[in-house]
This record gives C-alpha cells, structure tokens and sequence, in this order.
C-alpha cells in the first residue's frame, strides 16, 4: 500500500474529528440531539433516583433531592440546557463511565446551578456556583471544571442554604 494514502486518511480522519469537536463546542450538535429534560412533562426517558447529601464527620443528613439520572453521552450533553426550572427539591445526577476531569458549562440555561463533582466512593470534590447566563450569553463560555465520576446539579444557592461543602458525601443508588 502506498504510505501517501495512509498519510491523507490519517489526515481526513483528524479533519472530521475537529470539525466534529468545533460542532460540539459551540452548540451546533445540541438541538439534532432532542429537546432535553423537563421536570414538568412526567414522562420522560430520564430513570430518577434519590440523592442525599450527609455531613463527612457527623453523617448528618444536610439535604435531599429526587434526581434525574443522565447516563448516557446524549443526555449529558444536553443535561440541564433548555429546561425552564428545576423544582426546589429536584436535580439531575450525570453519571460518567469512569473517574476524570470534567468541565461543566451553563449552555441555553435559563436559571443558576450549583455544580457538584462526587469523587466514585461519594465524597464531594469541588463546588461551584454558576449563575444564569447574561442576556447576551449562551453559556458556552461559563466553564466549570472538577474532578469525580458524578456530578449533581441543583438549583443555584441550594448547597450553601444547607451548609454543603467539599468533603461532605453524597448517597444515592442507581
């Protein structure tokens, strides 16, 4: 086989996958992937399952939400965007197949969150509260960053409220 033909492959494979991942990146992709989660419809493809958060030294429940589990890449991917409100006692558990880095961004949201990264054994790594975009933002540029396996959002205020912080466990069952 000719090396130049292995060379211009390689080369049209890393062409699709950066138009790909500059698709992603600025929201092209989103909406050819279906309209999200919405707390209001009660039907809905989402399994939930019930999040409490517990103090890391006393093991004092501090707050507990119903969750709509996002397991797979598109419902990540779309997680929160587009939804109008989350009830005050509701929330969303993005669950990845392995521990990381991971970056959340606050893309066609309406309303503020807190963002909380779970390490695999529950206990909370980073918060960070990320308001609502401006008027003139779509959200994209709001990074948040963290390390875990699961990540909860709530609504923004939510863990401060209850005295939630680094350290502190998150149990659930899935």
């Amino acid at each position: 086989m000719d090396s130049r033909w292995v060379v211009y492959s390689l080369f049209a494979v890393a062409v699709v996958c950066a138009i790909g991942l500059i698709a992603f990146s600025v929201g092209i992709i989103g909406p050819l992937l279906g309209d999200g989660y919405d707390p209001t419809a009660g039907t809905d493809d989402y399994e939930r399952t019930n999040v409490t958060v517990v103090d890391g030294t006393t093991g004092a429940e501090l707050g507990a939400v119903e969750a709509a589990v996002a397991d797979t890449f598109v419902k990540r991917y779309l997680g929160l965007s587009g939804t109008e409100r989350l009830p005050e006692d509701g929330g969303m558990l993005f669950v990845h197949d392995s521990p990381g880095e991971y970056t959340y961004v606050m893309r066609d949201m309406s309303f503020g969150l807190d963002i909380v990264f779970v390490a695999p054994d529950g206990t909370i790594t980073t918060i960070h509260e990320a308001p609502e975009p401006g008027p003139d933002e779509d959200g994209n540029a709001q990074a948040y960053p963290g390390r875990g396996q699961y990540v909860l959002e709530v609504n923004c205020g939510w863990t401060a409220e209850r005295g939630i912080e680094a350290g502190d466990e998150v149990r659930f069952e899935l």
